[in-house]
């Protein structure tokens, strides 16, 4: 039956699009209510998708056909109103009422709230009953109570204000509210339940207001004239890949998908989208005026209006911005679309609005493993934070692969543990004693019990780590060029092709700072305030020194760390616990781990605030060059906070502390501190670990335990202000929204920031952390979930944005990316001990040039690593011999402790390392980036046809339009197009 339906269907249509974003025959769909139920005006015999067996074959016809019958109606009367002479079509197509019907004349759609539509006997005897004067008046007052519509229950709320009636900036608002009644917006003001002196402000835009606002943003909308269903894709696509989907189709369906009936909002009844017009509003699919411009598109044509509306005489003053930061209004946001929850299960009932659906089948705990729903995030949060969620999921989708080459390489490490040559030869060293590593209390130690630190640092010191490294500069390299091509997919399934931002309004610090120059500007043509060039370059320097004065004081604070690591050295070799005692280079890496996250997230607050300081001061034009200098000046900040500790222990620690019997010493009182007989590269892992787990756990409780005890808190306080807990229930939802807490001042900077952070981590010092990738696909499996819970259940619903891309984060990351390759390269020539056991191996081992094939070519590595020092020259009454890790000459050759030629060899090989390794992996990433292209081909091709295709079907309604105006007034024309 379905597919007798289908092919009937394909051949009525001959041209069938790709897929778009926009929906073509169900706009009905973005209106929160019942979203298991489709356009009813189209699909008149379902209310819930069902399998259609073979015997549903004829029934299927005969909707197909009804629904044939009742378009057909629809575009007989368009075409008698767009036959009338008239002024102004769009507000005759606005007054219409006979020919844009309300819904409940059909009976088969329903525009009413959440609530009436829980109880399926209900929806189904409102189908067949007529409704009575009381029971309208009943779901009028249910409409208003839900808190989605005015008190008349038929006006949809689509931007909520928030004032106290105590404010004193009452002539303000009240030439606010004035203009924006002017504009041709609806307001109605409604006291708080719990709170008195508080009053929203309920904004409803009517149709024509709608029309004229989208005409004039350039809203792109589906088409209402030839909708083209076909398979022109598939004629062209060969046997090979046709029986490949038809294999595809037998095998077991992927479990990270979701359901097509989990998510009935994402059909694919789409069509072509164009800018909107007045003028040719008959061409636009308008089944019904109500849901014609979704929720989302109409909270930003408000938000638009907003922005615009001035509250005094004077250029720059407007815009609810301004009316907000001078304590005008507390708040302004469109509101949720109700509950995110519902005392019926999803399955049997359906989702009660968009949000539910969100909440079931994205931000809950139990969707982890599942897929994103895109389409609906962006159509009820906007393509801003739409791209963000993408690019998160893209993120983490790439992480698995790394993380599982890391896993692979650390099992690697965790196998070959005991058949390692160097472990082995410490561990059995009984009788080589080991230099004291500090001044006064340490003792002696034989090498052999290093062993533990020996055998950790070979899983994460081994033969795969320079494979590793050289696997995660190619893997940043196509993640980035493969998120261009997602991103180019995106913007095209979202309409954002031919989309350009809007020119934006200048920031009021810099209007009234800059009022008294003024120059044209060259979009508008209009004069504005202008910053002369002088005063910008003074501007940033001073913003400049701020931010290498703030560096230095990061690179203070790792100094502080070093004096301490000092200190304590002395004092947890001496410890009265045997176990410090025995492992106080570990006591001693430990707790100077803690102690810089202490600092780490300390020296954050104040950055954030000096931050704000150096960009407010650089005075930026608009809110986005605001957004890109504060976002570039956090991550500079952050990035050099967190990792300066790491640089220190990576490059740094153990590279300038002399020799035994001449150590550098610090303020010539603290000798510094050495590299662990295994090497450093254990500290370095430690560093690594601590911080990023810490940061991450950190950085979870802030993004969901902090909205969590806010809003618990308001609630709280509600409860102690006498009001019962009916209230909770019987509250609208523009109070329940104000009630949850505001979305973070910079947006989404702050998630953008720990992401790139985070990749930073993943990136940089892979080398020496191979599991980096494992943490970071784990954190943010939780991530996405935390995110879109807070998104969902605790912030009030943002502003939808639109954006084409991720902004300056994606130049951040390609920074990243080429600083990764370099400290990789150092990381493995300079910190780990790789390229030592390669010179050894070729030049000095028991394979000399035979080739390095075993591990028992590095056999007598340990010692060969290993000076000799005289003790006798210590003066702390010791005798004989002992061993330190260097290239020196021992003290009875003719120049004693002097560098060996072993040690400018293997200095000779590390530089050369680096040298190769850098220019082979950017040559690598180069190549790369040059073969992956940045659009996919289908794309650009689907991107032609649809051009080719827009452009007749625009030729083909306008002159089918203009034949039935000739037909109707008897008039000839010359020409074949208006």
């Amino acid at each position: 039956g379905m597919n007798t339906s289908k092919s009937e269907t394909v051949k009525e249509h001959p041209l069938k699009p790709s897929r778009r974003s926009m929906p073509c025959l169900a706009q009905s769909q973005t209106h929160p209510q019942s979203l298991t139920k489709h356009s009813s005006f189209l699909q008149p015999n379902r209310v819930q998708p069902q399998p259609l067996s073979a015997g549903t074959s004829t029934a299927t016809v005969d909707v197909v056909s009804e629904r044939a019958k009742v378009m057909e109606t629809l575009e007989n009367n368009l075409l008698k109103l767009s036959n009338t002479e008239y002024s102004d079509p769009f507000l005759e197509i606005g007054k219409a009422k006979d020919t844009y019907t309300d819904d409940s004349e059909h009976g088969n759609y329903d525009t009413r709230t959440d609530q009436s539509l829980l109880i399926q006997s209900r929806l189904t005897r409102q189908k067949t009953e007529p409704r009575t004067k009381s029971s309208l008046k009943a779901e009028t007052n249910a409409m208003a109570s839900s808190g989605l519509f005015f008190k008349d229950g038929k006006k949809r709320i689509d931007y909520i204000l928030v004032y106290k009636k105590s404010s004193p900036q009452v002539e303000k608002r009240s030439t606010f509210e004035k203009n924006l009644r002017a504009e041709g917006l609806m307001l109605e003001r409604e006291p708080a339940v719990t709170n008195s002196d508080i009053m929203f402000v309920k904004i409803h835009c009517p149709w024509e207001t709608l029309c004229k606002y989208a005409e004039r943003m350039n809203i792109r909308m589906p088409f209402r004239k030839k909708c083209y269903y076909t398979d022109w894709r598939s004629k062209t696509m060969g046997s090979l890949q046709r029986n490949m989907r038809e294999l595809k189709s037998w095998l077991p369906r992927n479990p990270m998908k979701l359901d097509k009936e989990a998510l009935p909002d994402l059909e694919e009844t789409d069509c072509y989208t164009a800018p909107f017009s007045r003028a040719r509003i008959h061409h636009f699919t308008i089944n019904n005026k109500d849901s014609f411009f979704s929720n989302s598109t109409r909270s930003r044509i408000v938000h638009h209006m907003l922005q615009r509306t001035k509250y005094e005489d004077g250029k720059s003053k407007m815009g609810i911005n301004r009316l907000l930061n001078n304590g005008t209004y507390e708040a302004a946001f469109p509101p949720h679309e109700g509950s995110h929850k519902s005392r019926h299960p999803i399955k049997t009932h359906g989702a009660q609005n968009h949000r539910h659906l969100l909440y079931e089948r994205w931000a809950r705990w139990g969707m982890w493993y599942k897929y994103q729903p895109l389409d609906l995030i962006r159509r009820y949060f906007g393509e801003k934070i739409g791209l963000y969620f993408a690019w998160l999921g893209w993120y983490t989708g790439m992480l698995i692969p790394a993380a599982l080459v890391g896993l692979f390489v650390f099992l690697y490490g965790l196998f070959t543990m005991d058949s390692s040559q160097v472990s082995k030869e410490i561990c059995e060293a009984n009788e080589t004693i080991m230099c004291p590593m500090c001044e006064r209390n340490c003792t002696l130690q034989k090498l052999n019990e290093s062993c533990m630190y020996a055998k950790v640092t070979h899983l994460f010191d081994n033969g795969g780590t320079v494979f590793f490294a050289i696997f995660m500069a190619i893997w940043a390299t196509v993640f980035l060029e493969f998120w261009k091509r997602r991103r180019a997919v995106l913007t095209y399934d979202w309409d954002l092709i031919d989309w350009e931002d809007e020119e934006e309004e200048l920031r009021p610090q810099f209007e009234a700072k800059y009022s008294q120059v003024e120059r044209v500007n060259p979009i508008t043509g209009k004069p504005e305030p202008f910053q002369p060039f002088p005063d910008k370059l003074s501007r940033l320097m001073v913003s400049v020194s701020g931010i290498f004065f703030m560096i230095s004081l990061v690179l203070t604070a790792v100094f502080a760390v070093v004096v301490y690591r000092l200190v304590a050295m002395e004092q947890f070799a001496s410890f009265k616990w045997y176990f410090i005692k025995k492992y106080w280079q570990f006591a001693t890496s430990g707790t100077g781990v803690c102690i810089n996250f202490m600092i780490i997230m300390s020296l954050n607050v104040v950055y954030e605030k000096v931050a704000y300081l150096l960009t407010d001061l650089e005075h930026p034009r608009t809110e986005s060059e605001w957004e890109n200098s504060f976002a570039l000046k956090m991550f500079l900040f952050q990035f050099v906070n967190l990792n300066s500790s790491i640089f220190y222990i990576a490059f740094f620690l153990g590279r300038f502390a002399g020799r035994p019997g001449k150590y550098n010493k610090l303020f010539n009182r603290w000798r510094l501190e050495e590299c662990h007989p295994s090497g450093c590269l254990i500290d370095l892992c430690l560093q690594m670990g601590v911080i990023m787990v810490l940061k991450q756990m950190w950085n979870n409780f802030m993004e969901l335990g902090y909205p969590l005890l806010q809003n618990w808190w308001s609630r709280r306080k509600m409860k102690k202000g006498g009001q019962l807990m009916e209230h909770k229930i019987s509250l609208p939802q523009w109070e329940k929204d104000w009630n949850l807490q505001p979305m973070n001042l910079h947006g989404l900077m702050d998630e953008y920031l720990e992401m790139v952070l985070q990749f930073g981590f993943t990136t940089i010092f892979v080398a020496a952390f191979p599991l980096a990738p494992l943490l970071a696909l784990l954190n943010n499996i939780i991530e996405i979930r935390l995110d879109a819970y807070k998104f969902v259940t605790q912030w009030r619903r943002p502003m939808p944005a639109r954006a084409t891309d991720i902004g300056i984060w994606y130049g951040i990351l390609e920074g990243i990316g080429v600083l990764a390759v370099i400290t990789n390269a150092f990381v493995i020539a300079i910190t780990s001990d790789y390229i030592p056991r390669f010179v050894y191996a070729y030049k000095y081992g028991p394979c000399t040039d035979q080739g390095y094939r075993q591990e028992k070519c590095l056999k007598g590595y340990v010692n060969s690593s290993l000076s000799v020092f005289d003790l006798s020259e210590l003066g702390m009454g010791y005798s004989g011999y002992c061993r330190y890790r260097d290239y020196r000459a021992p003290p009875w050759s003719s120049t004693p402790y002097e560098f060996t030629l072993q040690f400018w060899h293997v200095l000779a090989a590390r530089l050369a390392f680096i040298i190769v390794f850098e220019h082979l992996v950017f040559g690598i990433k180069s190549f790369i980036a040059y073969l992956i292209p940045d659009m996919p081909k289908d794309l650009c091709d689907r991107m032609r046809r649809e051009k080719y295709l827009v452009q007749e079907m625009m030729y083909e309604a306008e002159l089918e339009h203009l034949q039935k105006e000739r037909k109707k007034n008897g008039k000839q024309y010359h020409h074949e197009w208006p």
